[in-house]
């Protein structure tokens, strides 16, 4: 490469600038070797001529490198591009983090941004530091993987300028810590290492000129991990500034503690303090500052703190009670005696004093002797020197600053003693937030110690650097170079070696004459030959060091007495007899304390320095113990991986995105980022894998090159061509390395490739466009002659046709006059011929009338004969229609009749309507009404009805006789035809009459009954219209609480996350309740499955007595398939043996029997309950003996006496049997007075403790609302709401069990009367002097229904872990829930309702500790989410909601709930189901979550594309893990799963829905916090991958469930990506798109829009501005959200649908191994 062509017309260079320092410009005329000036071009179009020294200006980096996220990954390094870069991102892009190498540069904002969330850190979590934007989240994780992956410590190191953001950074950092490592069980340990922190600033930060809340020492926290887990942390402080309690500048503060205690003042517990303003004390009104924070809020912040770090309330107290001494201290006024200042006095009755003296607990007489004067101790004699007032008042300050600075040491260890962990730790990550180099006018000790640990931490970078590149080169087999950086070593000799600037330090300060000056004059004759040591210009005690970042000036006063840190021994020995024991704790130890930063710049008199000789031999000087707790640092940090973040601050200002390059650039100097940038462009900067060189650069390539299968074999052939000095790269094992400015002349190369490409594309495409412009005009010019020449063919026929129209009409007439002519000569001859043939017909026809008139009287004759036989004939057929249409008529009224009660049926069946309907809406009232006037109108139309049908009889009757009468006329008139025809056709026409009336009559009838149909029809249509309306209007009331219950169901949904995340407190209850109950309660094996259950103790046998004796036929049935064991019987005592069975044996013996039987099992059901009642109180109470007892021993038969048969019963042994059921019946008796007695005693106790609970829970509410308006902390309300919750829950067992109680009570009762009645009954069967009556019979229990399976409640266990605890799904998944509710429908059976919820409470118990166990198997979730919906819907079903019946058989309809409320089942259920539900969401998204951002965005669906995006210096284009398709196939497995499973299809929308909308919210939330995946590339990349997976939807036929819509801001996204971005038309297209986007998540993606390079310009600000104020008033009320909150959960609906499956068709199979369930 030729020396002159990078500097060619139309190159870029970088040239000084005294405002910018560095300014853009362009090259106008090519340079030439041996040129002296360059002709220039600036940015605003000025031109320049500049003038060449020694080197040529820095080039500028290709478009495309600017604002990379990587320093180092730009061509050019040097001083102007790394600014420009950063000013770049930082204005432009908002990126307030950039990386350079292995240093984090942070920018500090001076803004809130949205940047910290919750979100962001699990979006940077698991990812690689090259994956994401940088952030310090990326940096933290970085450090946080590798030690979780190689076990090793890890360091951040955090530096800057006050005002940078250090402090920030760090708390952004142990937040990030303390989320990912954090503990899911126990978070205290999270929390204190995050309450550490506003401990730590307010006592150790205060506000300066340049930050509000500045860091006046420097800390090392240390985070101790276990396993990956936080376990413990660990604070080191370094070079508190004690100086500023005693000395503010102007517009500054003292340390915010003090601050916080006078905003306090007020406070009950703070009275005795004496506190005021803080301007009322000296020590903190010297800086006159305002405050700008509420510092009252920061103390009970701070409070707060310390609570949670377990120091005590009195502590505390006692530790507020020592500042509030020392800012009395401060104001204690000190006066001298004369002018010469020989001795001082402090004024008596100073106020100040005694409230110091009273805080602390020490003699005022003795403080005010030793603040005055000092005693001197000689070889003989001891004697007090007085102190001049200047030398008092820095006596005063001096022990003000030893007294805070003991504090600060002792909260520190307090801090470090809360935050040890007992466990240990294994791994540790430190941060460290430590001071930068700082360079005032005037720099002191404090700067200098500040200075010089800026230089071992910049050795310490040089070497980490240096070690990284040489690791790198050495990997990849690349000759190694030795690179030449700055080594600082020899500066850190001067400060710290043999006879160094703090070794001569020391030395003077242990001479008893030593000053300043002679000091100065030691480092003058040792180190003035240093290259590093140079002496000012000005005669003053000053020296000047060259540090890495520039030369500093020092003066020399005070540095020998703020070394020696000299503090009165006798003050400080009064403070150690103080009464305050926390102030003895504090100078118990006055050994190595933490090294103070700053102290008073005044020094004390000689005779106290000699007065104290042993204190200098056994006390460190200052420097001294910074040396060496430096010295442990670096050896700290030396074991660790460090990783930096360089602090930068903007402006001085604090102006939001404001950037001074002038103060950028002195940082960037100082913190060592240059110094970085140029080590990296000394060897070999830009290295890139070969596959990406191949994929980026494929376009440079030949043929031959582009045919080789081995890249790296390509790459070389390409390098050796394309660069010919082979100085310029170096090939490695797997990358290829560039010298600096290789890249940008590649870019250049491939930028010019391109566009020839580009130019080449344009020629052919305006060659076909202007071809098919020429066709198009051609086939134009065609079209218009074609149209011609048809316009003159028309016109040519046109003509012709006139001319043969013309010769056509001309035929035509003369044609007419021809027809004319010929028709006038036919018509005469025609008319001739008429009259011809007119005369001639004359003639026939009168020779035809004649022989006609000869037949007419022919045919009269013969006529009349026939007519008269016709007469005859024809009144015979009249008559045979009379009595033919007589016959119809009657049938026609019987039709009329029918249809009239047809009509009245029809009524009926609508009132019947309107009394169902009237039902419907539970107006029994009504109903009664009606059916009683319905009644009373069908008797009235019955009636009627009776009286027509026996008119009609009577008619017929009549008619029968007159068609009798008719034939016997007939046959007179047959013999008497002649003679009476006359009379008997009169007699006929008054029949017919009469006919004739009787017709009408009916007609009128029929007419009648017509009109009564139609008023019927009438009134059935209205009130049809009317049922219509109240239909119309239960249905807007049905909509409307549609809406209410879809409302109600959002809210329950989303408390049922919240009952989720209490059910582990609640189930470790539950197991510890259970596990006591076992080991007290003599349960069987089969029932600790179910062991907690709130009704497990109520019996399947102890059902409410019912009026009908149902419950009696219950018990018989339940004795019948539930036989009692067999008991042997001794003999009888007359000596009859009593046979074993029951056969013969006396029906009032077998319900006596049968009735004892019960009584022994409820009174044993009651004992247990007794039992677990007492147990339930705590105290055991021994429990007396019970007569019944005598019952459950000896056999009942025995003691009566009736085991013998009838037959050979005598009379005495009925009197015997008598005798002992008298006897019976008085011991039960007086058993059930005593029980009803026990009972009520025990009802009062239970009363007693729920009015004891009551009380307690109106404490614990009063309690509550102490803490909630004490307390803010959201932990102890949720512990709070926990606490509740359980109470109420132990309320509603003590009222279930009272209510059992009550029950059984009433059960007694209800024995007892059916025992007395049965007394009564053998008392009058055995009456003496008759014979035994016949035993009545027991109505014996109709047969029960069927479709259920009876059971008992010991096997309740046995049950639960077959179907559930065991079940292996199989070709019925759906089979448990069937199972269940066959359960369920035996206890409504059997009216026992709390074994129906005994069963449903252990079933819902068991499937949440399967899911438990497996939470993270989709197949178990699914396989229970649809056993769930399915009990769920079999309740709704078979329950008594009347709209879910619609769809059931006559058969289902049978087996429906008869007794049992399934309301409380059902909301149960529906509440487990929400859960699995939500269960089933996570368990899917633990799957997709891995495959999203690979298969969204980096899988490159479309070819080529990823090659017009450069790799960066970390981020590498590698083989995504997962696929499109892959994620595709992941969705559909889930469908089929839930398919394979019978869930119903809406649940998969819903579910489908909410996985689509994680995967939009990832990939937007990914696309976001990455700059380089915002390109028009990748935007068509992912509407590729949007418009793929719509495309998978239109093929499952999901169109419709709603999941497109969760797609719409990624497709938004996209196009927004693809838009234009230049013009306001522009913006405004923007805005109209962007509709589901927030305009912060626009603005974004706006910001970090990366155009292509050569063929794009980047968004201007002004249209970004312009975006969002369009947004920003289109979205006025729309809440600002930057990343999408993925863990949102929309609310389920779970849908009815009705079961198909006959109950009693179900299949149980034996490999569930139920044989104890009875199918009945």
């Amino acid at each position: 490469m030729a020396a002159g062509q990078p500097y060619g017309q139309g190159a870029r260079v970088w040239i000084p600038d005294c405002v910018h320092v560095w300014r853009a410009a362009e090259i106008t005329k090519g340079y030439e070797e041996g040129d002296s000036v360059l002709h220039l071009r600036l940015e605003d179009g000025s031109p320049l001529v500049y003038s060449l020294g020694s080197q040529l200006p820095p080039l500028c980096n290709p478009e495309c490198l600017s604002g990379k996220d990587d320093l180092v990954a730009l061509s050019h390094l040097h001083e102007p591009a790394v600014l420009h870069s950063l000013r770049v991102r930082f204005l432009e892009a908002n990126a307030i983090y950039t990386y350079c190498g292995i240093v984090l540069v942070a920018i500090n904002p001076y803004k809130t941004l949205p940047i910290y969330e919750e979100e962001v850190i699990y979006a940077y979590s698991g990812r690689e530091m090259g994956d994401m934007d940088p952030h310090i989240f990326a940096l933290a994780e970085e450090a946080y993987r590798q030690m979780a992956r190689f076990g090793r410590n890890q360091s951040l190191i955090i530096s800057g300028e006050s005002g940078a953001g250090k402090t920030a950074s760090a708390k952004y950092a142990m937040r990030y810590f303390t989320t990912v490592g954090g503990d899911l069980g126990d978070s205290s340990m999270e929390e204190k290492v995050l309450a550490s922190s506003p401990l730590m600033e307010a006592f150790g930060n205060a506000k300066t000129t340049r930050n509000d809340n500045s860091s006046r020492f420097g800390k090392y926290i240390e985070i101790g991990f276990s396993h990956a887990r936080v376990m413990g942390a660990t604070i080191k402080t370094y070079l508190l500034e004690k100086s500023r309690v005693t000395f503010q500048a102007k517009a500054e503060r003292n340390y915010h503690i003090f601050y916080q205690l006078c905003a306090s003042a007020a406070l009950p517990e703070l009275q005795g303090l004496h506190l005021r303003g803080a301007e009322t004390f000296y020590y903190t009104q010297q800086g006159r500052c305002s405050a700008g924070t509420d510092d009252a809020s920061d103390l009970d912040s701070t409070r707060n703190a310390f609570s949670l770090l377990g120091v005590p309330e009195a502590d505390q107290l006692e530790l507020f009670a020592i500042l509030a001494a020392i800012l009395h201290l401060g104001n204690v006024t000190i006066r001298g005696r004369d002018r010469h200042g020989d001795g001082c006095f402090v004024e008596s009755n100073s106020e100040a004093l005694g409230l110091f003296c009273a805080l602390l607990g020490i003699e005022e007489v003795q403080v005010t002797r030793w603040l005055c004067h000092r005693k001197l101790v000689t070889a003989g004699e001891t004697y007090m020197k007085p102190l001049s007032r200047q030398q008092a008042l820095d006596c005063r300050d001096a022990l003000a600053k030893h007294m805070y600075g003991q504090v600060f040491r002792w909260m520190t260890s307090r801090v470090n003693r809360a935050l040890r962990s007992p466990e240990g730790q294994h791994t540790s990550i430190g941060i460290l937030d430590i001071y930068g180099f700082e360079m005032f006018d005037l720099n002191s000790f404090e700067q200098f110690c500040i200075n010089y640990a800026n230089e071992k931490l910049q050795q310490l970078f040089n070497l980490h650097v240096f070690k990284l590149e040489q690791e790198e080169y050495m990997a990849e087999e690349i000759p190694w170079v030795f690179i030449d950086f700055y080594d600082n070593q020899p500066c850190i000799e001067l400060i710290e070696g043999r006879l160094g600037i703090l070794d001569l330090l020391n030395e003077e300060c242990k001479m008893p004459q030593g000053s300043d000056g002679s000091w100065a004059q030691k480092l003058y004759q040792t180190h003035l030959g240093s290259s590093h040591f140079q002496k000012p210009k000005r005669p003053t005690d000053a020296f000047i060091v060259c540090h890495f970042a520039g030369k500093v000036e020092y003066q020399c006063d005070g540095f020998v007495e703020k070394n020696r840190d000299t503090i009165p021994e006798e003050l400080v020995g009064l403070l150690r007899a103080s009464k305050s024991v926390l102030l003895t704790e504090l100078f118990l130890e006055d050994g190595d304390g933490p090294a103070s930063r700053r102290s008073s710049g005044s020094r004390s008199s000689r005779p106290s320095r000699r007065s104290m000789p042993g204190t200098h031999k056994s006390k460190k000087s200052i420097s001294s113990q910074f040396k060496s707790s430096l010295q442990r640092l670096m050896e700290t940090l030396g074991s660790t991986t460090p990783h930096y973040v360089r602090c930068i601050k903007p402006n001085d200002s604090k102006l939001p995105f404001v950037f001074d390059s002038r103060r950028a650039v002195e940082q960037l100097r100082a913190c060592g980022v240059l110094e970085t940038i140029r080590i990296s462009a000394a060897g070999y900067p830009s290295r890139w894998t070969y596959q990406e060189f191949f994929e980026r650069y494929r376009a440079l390539l030949s043929r031959e090159e582009l045919a080789g299968n081995d890249a790296k074999q390509s790459c070389s052939l390409a390098l050796e061509r394309l660069l010919q000095d082979p100085s310029m790269y170096r090939c490695g094992k797997s990358k290829v390395f560039f010298r600096a400015g290789q890249v940008a002349f590649l870019e250049e190369l491939r930028c010019c490739r391109l566009r020839a490409a580009c130019t080449l594309l344009q020629s052919n495409l305006r060659g076909w466009l202007a071809r098919r412009r020429f066709g198009r005009i051609r086939a134009a010019a065609v079209c218009l002659q074609r149209y011609s020449r048809g316009m003159l063919a028309r016109r040519l026929t046109a003509e012709l046709r006139r001319s043969r129209a013309a010769v056509v009409l001309q035929k035509n007439v003369r044609m007419v006059l021809a027809r004319r002519s010929y028709l006038r000569v036919c018509r005469a001859a025609l008319t001739i011929q008429a009259f011809s043939r007119g005369m001639f017909a004359r003639r026939l026809y009168h020779q035809m009338v004649q022989h006609q008139k000869a037949v007419v009287l022919q045919a009269a004759v013969r006529g009349w004969l026939v007519r008269q036989h016709y007469v005859r004939l024809r009144r015979a057929v009249l008559y045979l229609q009379c009595c033919y249409r007589r016959l119809r008529a009657r049938r026609e009224l019987q039709r009329l009749r029918a249809e009239a009660r047809s009509v009245e049926h029809y009524k009926q069946l609508h009132k019947g309507m309107e009394i169902k309907v009237m039902q419907l809406q539970r107006r029994l009232d009504e109903q009664a009404e009606e059916k009683q006037r319905l009644a009373e109108q069908l008797s009235a139309l019955n009636t009627a009805h009776a009286e027509e049908v026996q008119q009609l009889r009577e008619e017929m009757r009549w008619l029968r006789e007159d068609a009798a009468h008719d034939a016997q006329v007939q046959r007179l008139q047959e013999r008497l035809a002649e003679l009476e025809r006359h009379s008997a056709e009169s007699r006929l026409a008054q029949e017919v009459e009469e006919l004739r009336q009787r017709l009408a009559e009916v007609e009128a009838v029929k007419l009648h009954l017509g009109k009564e149909r139609d008023a019927l029809i009438q009134r059935t249509l209205e009130q049809s219209q009317d049922l219509e309306e109240q239909h119309q209007r239960a249905a807007r009331e049905s909509r409307e609480l549609q809406q209410e219950l879809e409302e109600e169901r959002a809210r329950y949904q989303s408390l049922v996350q919240e009952y989720a995340r209490l059910e582990q407190g609640y189930e470790n209850l539950r197991d510890e309740l259970a596990f006591h109950r076992q080991s007290t309660l003599r349960r069987s094996p089969s029932s600790e499955s179910f062991l907690g259950s709130e009704s497990s103790y109520v019996s399947s046998m102890s059902t409410a007595p019912s009026r009908d004796g149902s419950d009696l036929q219950a018990e018989g049935l339940e004795e019948r398939w539930q036989p009692p064991p067999e008991v042997p019987q001794p003999p009888h005592p007359m000596g009859d043996p009593v046979p074993n069975s029951t056969v013969g044996q006396d029906p009032f013996e077998k319900a006596y029997l049968l009735l004892l039987g019960q009584l022994n099992a409820v009174t044993e059901e009651l004992a247990r309950t007794r039992e677990e009642l007492r147990r339930s109180k705590a105290p055991a109470e021994h429990e007396e003996k019970k007569p019944l007892d005598f019952l459950k021993r000896k056999n009942i038969a025995e003691m009566l006496g009736l085991g013998r048969s009838p037959e050979k019963a005598a009379g005495e042994d009925l009197k015997h049997a008598y005798d002992a059921v008298q006897v019976a019946n008085k011991l039960l008796v007086s058993q059930l007075q005593e029980e009803k007695q026990h009972h009520e005693e025990e009802v009062e106790g239970l009363h007693l403790d729920i009015r004891s609970l009551k009380q307690l829970s109106q404490q614990q509410a009063a309690f509550i609302q102490d803490l909630q308006r004490h307390q803010g902390q959201e932990g102890l309300q949720h512990h709070v709401v926990r606490l509740k919750e359980e109470n109420w829950e132990l309320s509603q067992k003590l009222e279930k069990q009272e209510r059992t109680t009550v029950k059984l009570q009433k059960q007694l009762r209800a024995y007892t009367k059916q025992i007395q009645e049965f007394t009564a009954m053998k008392k009058e069967a055995t009456t003496p002097g008759q014979e035994p009556a016949a035993s009545p019979v027991l109505p014996s229990p109709s047969g029960p229904p069927q479709a259920m399976l009876a059971w008992r409640l010991e096997d309740e266990g046995r049950i639960i872990k077959a179907i559930i605890t065991d079940y292996r799904p199989g070709a019925m998944p759906e089979l448990p829930a069937y199972i269940l509710f066959l359960c369920i429908r035996h206890a409504d059976h059997c009216r026992d309702e709390p074994r129906a919820h005994s069963l449903l409470d252990a079933a819902i118990n068991a499937i949440k500790r399967v899911m438990k166990k497996h939470s993270d198997d989709f197949d178990v979730v699914a396989l229970w989410l649809a056993n769930a919906c399915r009990l769920l819907n079999c309740l709704r079903q078979y329950g008594r909601d009347e709209s879910c019946h619609q769809g059931n058989t006559a058969e289902q309809n049978e087996h429906r709930l008869r007794n049992l409320d399934p309301q409380g089942l059902c909301h149960s259920l529906g509440a487990l189901a929400v859960q699995l539900y939500q269960q089933l969401v996570r368990t899917a998204e633990k799957r997709l979550k891995p495959m999203i951002v690979a298969a969204m965005l980096e899988s490159e669906t479309i070819q080529g594309l990823s090659s017009s995006c450069p790799p960066t210096h970390r981020r590498t284009l590698t083989t995504p893990a997962h696929t499109l398709p892959e994620l595709l196939q992941q969705l559909g497995s889930f469908q089929q799963t839930l398919e394979l499973y019978g869930l119903s299809p809406a649940v998969w929308h819903q579910l489908l829905r909410q996985l689509l909308f994680l995967i939009s919210g990832t990939t937007l939330n990914y696309l976001l916090l990455r700059k380089d995946a915002c390109s028009w590339s990748r935007g068509i990349q992912l509407r590729y991958n949007v418009s793929q997976v719509e495309q998978w939807l239109r093929a499952q036929r999901l169109q419709q469930s709603g999941a497109r819509e969760m797609l719409e801001p990624l497709v938004q996204a996209a196009q927004l990506l693809q838009v234009k971005k230049v013009t306001e038309e522009d913006a405004a297209a923007i805005c109209s798109l962007c509709t589901v986007l927030t305009p912060q998540q626009v603005v974004k993606i706006l910001r970090a829009y990366t155009p292509t390079a050569g063929l794009e310009e980047r968004v201007s600000p002004a249209l970004i501005s312009s975006v969002e104020k369009r947004l920003q008033e289109q979205q006025e009320k729309s809440p600002g959200q930057l990343l999408v909150d993925t863990s949102h959960l929309f609310p389920v609906q779970l849908p009815f649908i009705p079961s198909l499956l006959q109950l009693d068709q179900l299949c149980i199979p034996d490999s569930l191994d139920l044989p104890f369930l009875v199918r009945l």
